[in-house]
C-alpha cells in the first residue's frame, strides 16, 4: 500500500510539471516528448512521467501513438472557437453569481488583483497574462460555485497557450486600454451586486478580447497551409 502512494505521489508531481510545460509553452504545440530525456531533467524515473503522459493524454494535451511515442497535442482553429464559446457560456454566469454571492473577503481580493492588472499586450507578455488570469479566477471564486470554478479553471489552464499566440498577433501590439478599464468595471459592478449588468460586460469583454482573434488567425494559417501545396503544383 505504501508503495503505491509513493508512486501516485510522484505520478501527480510529473503531471503537475508536465502540464505546466505544455501550457507555458515550455513544449511546443507537436513537439515529441522524448520519456527519458525529460524524466532526467525532472530529476525523476519514467513510471511516474508516464503516469502523468496518460493522464495529459486523457486531457487532450497529449497525443499518444501505437508505437508509444507522445508528442505535445497541436493547437487548433476549432479547439480555439471551442474554448471561447464555452467561455463564453459559463464565465458571464459565474460573473453573475459572484454578483449575487460575494463576501467582504471576495471584494477586498477583487480589488487586490485589479491593482495588479496591466494591459494584456505584446509589450507586459507574461506578467499581463498572469495579473489577468489572477482577476478573472477571483471574480469566478467569488460566485462560490465549486463545480463552476473548477470547470472554469481547467478552461483558462487550455486557453492560455491560445492568449500567447495572440500575443504574436498584429492586434497583441496594441494597448488594448478599452479591455484594462472593463476588467475595473466588471469589478463595481460585481460590489455593486448588478448581477445582469456584470454578465453583460462580462460577455463582451470576452467576446472582444485578444483571445478571440487567435481563432480567425489560426483559421488563416490552416487554410494558407492546406492550399500550399496545391499553389506548388
Amino acid at each position: 500500500m505504501g508503495t503505491t502512494n509513493v508512486f501516485s505521489s510522484k505520478g501527480s508531481l510529473a503531471y503537475s510539471e508536465l502540464r505546466q510545460l505544455i501550457l507555458s509553452g515550455g513544449l511546443a504545440p507537436g513537439s515529441r516528448i522524448s520519456q527519458y530525456e525529460l524524466a532526467d531533467a525532472m530529476q525523476m524515473s519514467i513510471t511516474p512521467l508516464r503516469e502523468a503522459i496518460r493522464r495529459l493524454s486523457s486531457e487532450g494535451l497529449i497525443v499518444m501513438d501505437t508505437h508509444r511515442d507522445s508528442r505535445v497535442a497541436d493547437m487548433s482553429a476549432s479547439e480555439a472557437a471551442e474554448l471561447l464559446e464555452v467561455r463564453l457560456a459559463l464565465e458571464p454566469s459565474a460573473t453573475a453569481m459572484a454578483a449575487r454571492h460575494r463576501t467582504t473577503a471576495d471584494i477586498d481580493a477583487m480589488r487586490e488583483a485589479a491593482g495588479k492588472l496591466l494591459p494584456v499586450n505584446r509589450v507586459w507578455g507574461e506578467e499581463a497574462i498572469t495579473a489577468h488570469r489572477e482577476f478573472h479566477r477571483a471574480v469566478y471564486v467569488a460566485s462560490h460555485n465549486s463545480i463552476m470554478i473548477k470547470l472554469l479553471d481547467d478552461l483558462w489552464d487550455k486557453s492560455d497557450r491560445y492568449r500567447r499566440i495572440g500575443l504574436e498577433l498584429p492586434s497583441g501590439a496594441e494597448p488594448r486600454t478599452i479591455d484594462l478599464n472593463q476588467h475595473h468595471q466588471i469589478l463595481e459592478l460585481v460590489a455593486a451586486g448588478d448581477g445582469p449588468g456584470a454578465a453583460a460586460l462580462a460577455r463582451t469583454h470576452i467576446a472582444d478580447s485578444l483571445t478571440a482573434s487567435v481563432t480567425g488567425a489560426l483559421e488563416e494559417r490552416e487554410k494558407a497551409e492546406l492550399e500550399a501545396p496545391a499553389s506548388a503544383d
